[in-house]
């Protein structure tokens, strides 16, 4: 296949970091923890809103899809990234390839749409509280989960196909550890100018422009806690959103230093390096932010445990 002229390829090869196999090893047993850790976690917050009847609030609702799609984006990488650290076959197929990117770029752009709708749940509950149940309702909220997947989906069928057709004469070596888009474009044997400058306004749309809303909605939320006279009032208002930002800018960090920044070698290959972490950090992290930080979750998570125990007690 070599010096062909067709762009499609049966295959590619998955360097990453296959010219040091130590540190492929401790990778390797760093991330196979991690990721049993990630899914007991997210399975927890999962089985936390649908086994207890409290919790039946927007907040509970979204978390209980970020916990979903915490779950899909590592699944999704994780095994395929592990099998890559873990042998000599560094292959993966175009198929594979394929039905990873396709996945990456959806469930990333569902992702950054839920964390904004997350923000202004948030923002209805600290500056309108009266009228937050009423606001977000059952419907609004289910709406506005559709919308996100929708969007994701759509981003993902709009750069995906373009991003694996573009030509590359027989060049299977990908240096990366998974099929990244700023991998597949750098193999090209174009010009990256104008797939850049596409995935690049698309980004916008689906990262940067949610992250905004994300900080405006939390300049109000500032704003509103600041008013508020009692100091006990103020901190319940401050633990009620600070879980949330914080997964915002462990989220946006990674993503915003892989997709928005000028594609030089030596952030090329800082990137290379985070991407294993930025695939995993985010949801292994994520459950832990809101059972520390989250009172309703703790106190959830409590009542499970001792309404288990006590049971066990009464057979």
């Amino acid at each position: 296949m070599e010096g062909t002229n067709d762009s499609f390829t049966d295959h590619f090869i998955l360097v990453g970091f296959s010219d040091h196999p130590r540190l492929e090893r401790i990778l390797f047993m760093a991330l196979l923890i991690a990721y049993l850790l990630t899914l007991m976690g997210n399975t927890t917050i999962i089985l936390v809103s649908w086994r207890d009847s409290h919790p039946h609030s927007p907040m509970y609702f979204f978390l209980t899809h970020l916990s979903f799609l915490d779950l899909s984006f590592t699944t999704s990488s994780i095994p395929q990234l592990l099998y890559n650290l873990n042998g000599h076959d560094k292959t993966i197929s175009h198929v594979g390839c394929t039905i990873w990117l396709f996945l990456f770029l959806g469930l990333g752009g569902v992702e950054c749409l839920l964390l904004a709708v997350m923000a202004y749940d948030r923002f209805v509950a600290v500056c309108r509280p009266l009228r937050y149940m009423v606001t977000m309702n059952p419907r609004l909220c289910q709406g506005l989960v559709l919308v996100a997947w929708g969007c994701g989906v759509a981003n993902s069928f709009a750069m995906s196909p373009v991003t694996l057709r573009l030509p590359r004469y027989g060049h299977l070596k990908v240096d990366h550890f998974l099929c990244e888009m700023p991998a597949l474009i750098q193999m090209a044997c174009v010009n990256p100018a104008a797939i850049e400058g596409i995935s690049y306004i698309l980004a916008v749309g689906i990262m940067l422009s949610p992250l905004v809303f994300i900080l405006v909605s939390y300049g109000f939320i500032v704003r509103a806690v600041l008013s508020i006279q009692s100091s006990s009032g103020r901190q319940k208002a401050f633990n009620t959103c600070g879980s949330h930002l914080t997964m915002v800018s462990l989220f946006y960090r990674n993503i915003i230093y892989m997709y928005m920044q000028p594609g030089t070698s030596s952030s090329w290959d800082q990137g290379k390096f985070l991407t294993p972490f930025y695939n995993i950090v985010t949801p292994l992290i994520n459950p832990l932010i809101y059972t520390l930080r989250n009172k309703e979750v703790k106190g959830t998570l409590r009542r499970l445990i001792l309404g288990n125990r006590q049971s066990g007690k009464v057979k």
